[in-house]
């Protein structure tokens, strides 16, 4: 990392993906994607204040609870490696297998850097998987909820004792 920008993933010596694969990797939406909307949605309505993709946090969180410093990343279940086990072993049989296997290794390498790198300075960060929050937004956004009032419970009673 220099001055708090991690470089660019190598693949040196990898072939590209096919055509296809980067016309679908471009249709992939970077934010704002189905499954942020749906759970923002469940958190507007629970009454939850929050704000998105912030510039200058690491990894462009895409939910932010800066007053209990809670982080929420809204993870695809492809790009980082859902079932990666089962993930690798079906990826390594299709075409352009390194590539793609090495694309989301890194993906997920990169999540747990973010990830320690936001806990060492005190952000409580929370990653939700792509498929669980279609499933259920509501119970998601609740148990973000709870966190937030968690938080907000133990800032509140530290701040009273001081």
């Amino acid at each position: 990392m220099r001055n708090g920008i991690y470089p660019n993933p190598s693949f040196g010596g990898l072939q590209p993906a096919s055509k296809a694969a980067s016309v679908a990797k471009r249709a992939n939406r970077k934010q704002d994607s189905r499954h942020e909307i749906l759970l923002r949605r469940e958190l507007t309505r629970l009454g939850l204040r929050y704000r998105k993709y912030i510039a200058g946090l690491p990894g462009n969180p895409d939910i932010v609870f800066r007053n209990v410093k809670i982080i929420v990343f809204c993870d695809g279940d492809f790009w980082h490696g859902r079932n990666w086990a089962g993930l690798r072993r079906k990826l390594s049989q299709r075409h352009n297998a390194a590539y793609w296997i090495a694309k989301i290794a890194r993906n997920r390498e990169r999540d747990r850097r973010i990830s320690r790198e936001l806990t060492r300075t005190g952000w409580q960060v929370v990653r939700f998987w792509e498929t669980d929050i279609l499933l259920d937004p509501l119970g998601i956004a609740c148990s973000i909820q709870a966190l937030v009032r968690q938080r907000l419970l133990k800032r509140d009673f530290c701040h009273g004792s001081e």
